[in-house]
């Protein structure tokens, strides 16, 4: 995720970062221009066309057409922000249940491993959600009670924490009360693992990301038509810069509807587990 200052405009304006969407689009535009500027040639002074111009009827699509992407930003930006809830959560709940855990009695061996086990629950989720994780990036107790290699390797995490948990009250006369009382934190985790497989594995349906981008294609592949009638050539930078906007809009809403990956406006799930990481050494 990119760190920024919102109230720099000048150095925003002329940034140039590779996520930027006019870095990415500019083959794009220029396509576009030429392709505007080449329907101006040939209607204007080729043809010679006299039919009146249907700028209006372009009016009325792109009004349509602009409430169809506002609706795709909004769904695309809650699911951004309904993951950055969830890691947000991930922060608070794994603070409370490992300062519960060290208020208990028992083995600080028993105690130390659950810490290992719920850093490594931290990390595997976040490469869970990307490109799945490698077991050489866990620790040594992870791994040596990780037999094999399991399809969803946090939940498997999760598991043993469950298990080093009991063990650590075994002899404790109140076990049950105990336990009870660390389940909803416990809990907790597998919820923030459950929502965040469901906002990656459920993205905005098929049908309707493709129906949005044919509009798009055909919005402004039929918009030099008309234009060039009313503004000539300088309908090439007109059309060139209404397809940055709309393409643009679109862009980032595919890039923020998966919230989980390595992109620059995807959420700061790296910096989150050195925060988490540190937060549990430190209680410790």
């Amino acid at each position: 995720m990119v760190t920024y200052n919102p109230k720099d405009w000048w150095k925003l304006i002329f940034a140039f970062h590779k996520s930027d969407t006019f870095r990415q689009l500019l083959p794009g535009i220029l396509g576009v221009a030429a392709f505007t500027a080449m329907i101006a040639f040939l209607e204007n002074d080729y043809f010679h066309a006299t039919f009146k111009n249907t700028t209006v009827i372009h009016s009325l699509v792109g009004f349509v057409l602009s409430m169809l992407l506002v609706f795709r930003t909004n769904s695309a930006y809650d699911r951004w922000w309904e993951g950055r809830k969830l890691w947000g959560a991930m922060v608070n709940n794994s603070r409370s249940l490992m300062m519960k855990i060290n208020t208990f009695d028992g083995e600080s061996l028993i105690k130390e491993q659950i810490k290992l086990l719920m850093i490594d629950f931290v990390w595997a989720t976040k490469e869970h959600l990307r490109h799945g994780v490698k077991m050489m990036d866990l620790s040594d107790v992870t791994r040596n009670e990780l037999k094999d290699n399991p399809d969803n390797v946090p939940l498997a995490i999760m598991n043993l924490v469950y298990t080093k948990t009991s063990q650590l009250l075994q002899n404790h006369s109140d076990k049950s009360t105990k336990m009870l009382y660390l389940n909803e934190d416990l809990k907790s985790f597998m919820d923030i693992l459950g929502g965040c497989e469901r906002i990656k594995k459920t993205p905005i349906p098929f049908s309707y990301s493709l129906f949005l981008k044919k509009v798009i294609f055909l919005y402004i592949f039929t918009m030099p038509i008309g234009f060039v009638r009313e503004f000539g050539y300088w309908a090439s930078p007109i059309v060139a810069l209404i397809f940055y906007v709309f393409a643009g809009i679109e862009l980032l809403a595919e890039e923020i509807e998966d919230p989980f990956g390595t992109d620059a406006n995807d959420l700061p799930t790296d910096n989150i587990f050195k925060t988490i990481k540190q937060n549990l050494s430190q209680i410790f």
